[in-house]
């Protein structure tokens, strides 16, 4: 198992919202999902370009929602 480079789950009175990126294990490459409650999207990226880019979404996305009252699980 690799080290992920971000794993951040957040909660809101039942609500939870969690953000991975990862080594992916089933290819070359990485894997970055986004969870709201029950939706999951996952991404699998082969460019590192990318996968940047969604890291800064996703410390984007994480420092609203804290702002907004969301805490650490």
């Amino acid at each position: 198992m690799t080290t992920p480079l971000l794993a951040t789950t957040l909660v809101r009175a039942e609500h939870v919202r969690s953000f991975h990126v990862r080594t992916a294990a089933c290819h070359a490459g990485w894997e970055a999902a986004e969870r709201e409650d029950q939706r999951v999207v996952l991404r699998l990226y082969t460019d590192w370009h990318r996968v940047e880019q969604t890291l800064d979404r996703f410390a984007r996305d994480i420092a609203e929602l804290r702002e907004q009252g969301w805490r650490e699980a």
